[in-house]
């Protein structure tokens, strides 16, 4: 399997303050990997770092060869990045077809097939971003990153705060993203057990530093490294 996305002694933060330490790893095309961690230790910071919104202070991005990490980030957008973040960030001003054409890019990914894979969308693509719930707001988000048609999608804890039935269908939505559509990505969750599912490989953070990297399947079949790493067992 090729070598997608290149990571090396990777520091980075806000301003001046440094919030990720020499942070290394790769990830291969078509995989997904789990980004975990408990609250404040990095995740978010290092999927805004992929995204290009943070200060790097050090190391080196490269997507498929392409070094990102001297790209603003429109032009990381252009090179692949598909980057779903925690705040959602769509147009609420706007239809969520409009959504969905104002940023599309050409490829297999189109509106039709986002209102395929999230039927919800397809019953409200008239509807304005502030008509929407906020689980239909995560799928327009998430759709609105496919249609850009990306190499490596980046995904913010895409649960959170959702009911469960919703959690649900964003979880099938992403495992077909994923492994069946063979679209690698990086998905940021408090819900380890969930994501680790779906997942290849796993990554813990801790003060900004990698901490545990293995398997995403040794990791799940651990209860008590998760209890020692994350505090969670389940």
């Amino acid at each position: 399997m090729s070598e997608l996305l290149r990571i090396e002694n990777l520091s980075a933060g806000y301003g001046e303050a440094v919030v990720l330490h020499d942070v290394a790893f790769t990830l291969g095309e078509g995989q997904t990997l789990a980004l975990l961690g408990r609250n404040g230790t990095g995740k978010t910071t290092l999927i805004n770092t992929l995204a290009g919104a943070t200060r790097q202070h050090g190391g080196t991005i490269s997507l498929g060869g392409q070094a990102l990490h001297k790209l603003a980030p429109h032009q990381r957008a252009a090179a692949g990045i598909g980057w779903v973040p925690q705040e959602r960030n769509i147009f609420k001003s706007l239809t969520v077809h409009e959504n969905l054409t104002a940023v599309e890019r050409p490829g297999k990914w189109n509106p039709q097939r986002v209102y395929e894979m999230f039927p919800r969308l397809a019953e409200r693509k008239t509807n304005l971003g502030t008509q929407l719930s906020g689980g239909e707001q995560q799928m327009l988000a998430v759709g609105r990153a496919l249609v850009l048609n990306p190499k490596l999608l980046l995904l913010d804890e895409p649960l959170e705060g959702l009911a469960p039935i919703i959690v649900e269908e964003l979880l099938r939505a992403i495992r077909r993203i994923t492994q069946d559509e063979g679209l690698a990505a990086i998905i940021v969750e408090q819900h380890p057990q969930a994501i680790l599912a779906i997942s290849d490989h796993a990554v813990v953070l801790d003060h900004g530093t990698i901490v545990h990297a293995d398997s995403a399947a040794a990791l799940r079949s651990q209860p008590q490294v998760l209890e020692r790493l994350l505090g969670v067992a389940r």
